[in-house]
Parts: structure tokens; sequence; C-alpha cells
């Protein structure tokens, strides 16, 4: 499994997660390029909950649980997914949920945050362990 399918797989499984847990998906992949140069900003799911509108980047990692063992081997250098989002990250999170904002005319301060679902896959067992982070920023 490359990359993009295990970024797509883990987002659908957080999409599901959300909706079992009472959020309602706005948006799925919206991006945008920003003004200053050309990065682009993205954010893998738009979801509400009562009057709080959340901006959630999802982090999935492949792994392999060794035989008898509750220990997991992961394939990217030994992080947890959520510690992927760093501070540089964190900022371009919220220069795009600004602009997501903006261009559905919402006022910029309605109750909005950055969350963070972290999601392990164990290849053996074919299940996945997932952690929600809210607000983190």
């Amino acid at each position: 499994m490359n990359q993009k399918e295990t970024g797509n797989l883990g987002e659908k499984i957080a999409e599901k997660f959300l909706k079992k847990k009472g959020y309602q998906i706005l948006d799925k992949n919206y991006s945008n390029k920003f003004i200053s140069g050309p990065q682009t900003g993205e954010i893998d799911i738009v979801a509400q909950k009562g009057d709080t509108i959340s901006f959630i980047e999802v982090k999935t990692l492949i792994s392999k649980s060794a035989k008898n063992s509750r220990s997991w081997i992961f394939y990217q250098n030994g992080f947890s997914p959520e510690e992927k989002v760093n501070y540089q990250k964190q900022r371009k999170i919220i220069k795009t949920a600004e602009k997501w904002l903006i261009e559905k005319k919402i006022p910029l301060n309605s109750k909005w945050q950055i969350d963070v679902v972290s999601i392990k896959i164990d290849l053996n067992t074919k299940k996945a362990k997932i952690r929600h982070f809210k607000n983190i920023v």
C-alpha cells in the first residue's frame, strides 16, 4: 500500500469514526493555493458538532504487530501519527481553515478549532486504533 492509498484509507476510517461521534461532515480534501507562494494548504475533513466547526488533519500509519507481542513496529521513523502535525503544519492548517471560513461566509470569530485524528492500522489483525486530539492549537 503506497502513501496515497494509506492516506485515503485513513480518511475513510476517520470520516466513519467522526460520524459515529455525532459530527456532520461539511467538506473533504479542501485545498487552496496561498497568495504568498507556491505552497498549498489542505484540510482532510471539515466537520461540525454542535456550534463548533472542526478542521481535521488525519494522520495514518501502517504497522505490523509482532507475534505474541503488544508492541507496534512503525514504518515511519518510529513516530506516532499525531507527531507528524508539527508547528509549520499547524500554521498551514490555520491559514487554510481561515480561507475556508471566508469562502463559506462564516465569521472568523465563530467557534472553530483544529483537530487531529491519529490512526494506526495493524496489517496483521486488520484493525485500526483511532485517537482524536481536539483543539490542538
